[in-house]
């Protein structure tokens, strides 16, 4: 497993544009903390967003991980372009002719996947507890360490996407083909939901929702829901405006959509290793 991992992260740090692509992300997920200063004028008031609650614990957990999902696209480049350039520089043959099989092939992209992941989850565990001492106004343990399970939901819906990426990546070969066709993907989702929610079933329908909960990139942005409707000072202006309570979403982390990103994961390296043994290189 090491000798696997060492082969492909010798491959990524040699060439310069992973190099800048997997530091520009780290840099990027940085920037939440930026937000901590950011100072907005609503209605002639200034307020500074960290004096607001996001930073509060437990609620950090959500907001955090959510907003560091966004910039998962960069690493989503990396991984597709170590694809391509498995074929473009014929690395994966003249691995295989040193004796790498097609199985240890496959695993050395998902122990890079499952690095990048675990790698990036660390790293806002330990990016939210910095900002969330600095900022929260709760700091008891039991406070702390509650909703952790928005932590676990976040390496796993970049475990699943990168795996998704490394499929299409196999499947297509060309890198910015390769992205295209993920954004295309993401386009069939929304159109597919626009039929069922307005076409196929009624209005206000519950249908359309849990169908699309079953497919690949919607079941990945289910595991953690929007926050922002959560946050206590979007809540009470909407409380103030209707005169009651409104907001009834539930934002936790569900076992079944776990369950169904989780499946989706195995079959996309599943799909990839097949590609791959069928494939005349």
């Amino acid at each position: 497993m090491k000798r696997l991992l060492s082969i492909e992260l010798q491959k990524l740090w040699k060439n310069r544009a992973s190099r800048v692509l997997i530091l520009s992300y780290f840099i990027i997920l940085s920037f939440i903390a930026l937000m901590a200063s950011i100072k907005i004028t609503l209605f002639g008031v200034e307020f500074r967003l960290a004096d607001q609650g996001i930073f509060n614990f437990p609620y950090i957990w959500h907001f955090n991980t959510f907003m560091a999902a966004l910039g998962k696209i960069f690493l989503a480049v990396v991984i597709v372009s170590m694809m391509a350039n498995e074929y473009t520089y014929g690395t994966l043959k003249q691995n295989l002719i040193d004796g790498l099989s097609k199985e240890e092939f496959i695993k050395s992209k998902f122990l890079t996947v499952i690095l990048f992941a675990f790698s990036s989850t660390v790293f806002i565990f330990l990016l939210s507890l910095i900002l969330g001492y600095s900022f929260s106004s709760y700091d008891e343990a039991s406070i702390v360490f509650s909703s952790l399970e928005y932590i676990g939901a976040f390496f796993i819906k970049l475990t699943a996407f990168f795996s998704f990426c490394l499929f299409i990546g196999m499947l297509v070969k060309r890198s910015a083909f390769a992205l295209g066709f993920i954004v295309i993907w993401f386009i069939i989702e929304k159109i597919i939901h626009l039929l069922l929610a307005y076409r196929i079933f009624e209005e206000n329908s519950p249908m359309p929702d849990k169908i699309m909960g079953f497919l690949p990139l919607e079941s990945m942005s289910n595991l953690i829901k929007e926050p922002f409707t959560r946050f206590e000072a979007v809540q009470a202006i909407e409380n103030q405006v209707s005169k009651g309570p409104v907001f009834v979403k539930d934002y936790s982390v569900q076992w079944h959509d776990i369950v169904i990103v989780l499946v989706w994961t195995a079959l996309f390296m599943l799909m990839s290793y097949r590609i791959l043994k069928r494939r005349d290189l």
